[in-house]
């Protein structure tokens, strides 16, 4: 019985917008001022419903800058949402990358979030000439755990044009490193 009730309130749910602009147009016919105050009503309690939305944006976004690297799983335990809406934000914010300090790759079903000095730090190396193996010893403390981390922020960087030419090739590199 409780299910079936349950089942009936999320039908209900889904199309309120429909029974409601039935309601309304039924009002209109018996009191015109009535109805156009409750949908002005009905519009103010719809916009305000976008609120909560934006506070979560901003602080989802805040949180992210913090750590140097942070995965969804995480995100979505500070947060306590489900992984499928952080993953799906992480898309989002995934989209539109060009112009933000920091970058988020997608790896392995799940999403990976670096901050700006995170990418700067990696940025910096890639230039003097180091290869990838090199770059993931020296990031290791900044949360990077793979060669494959190496690869995706390389593609994402070039992706996005965030990369120069190498100052130093890692060959020059190495043979500079290995006569030293």
């Amino acid at each position: 019985m409780f299910q079936k009730f349950l089942l009936v309130l999320k039908s209900i749910g889904r199309k309120w917008f429909l029974i409601f602009i039935l309601i309304i147009l039924l009002i209109f016919l018996f009191n015109p001022e009535l109805a156009i105050w409750m949908t002005i009503i009905t519009l103010l309690l719809y916009l305000a419903s976008f609120i909560p939305n934006l506070f979560f944006s901003n602080r989802f976004t805040r949180y992210i800058k913090k750590f140097h690297s942070v995965e969804d799983k995480d995100l979505a335990r500070k947060f306590k949402k489900p992984l499928r809406v952080i993953q799906e934000r992480l898309f989002e914010l995934s989209q539109n990358q060009e112009k933000k300090y920091w970058i988020i790759i997608y790896l392995n079903k799940q999403y990976i979030v670096y901050n700006k000095e995170v990418v700067d730090k990696f940025k910096e190396l890639y230039n003097d000439g180091y290869g990838e193996k090199e770059i993931l010893e020296n990031l290791e403390s900044f949360g990077i755990k793979t060669r494959a981390e190496i690869k995706a922020i390389t593609e994402i960087l070039v992706k996005y044009n965030k990369l120069e030419n190498r100052e130093v090739s890692v060959k020059e590199f190495r043979n500079e490193k290995t006569f030293k």
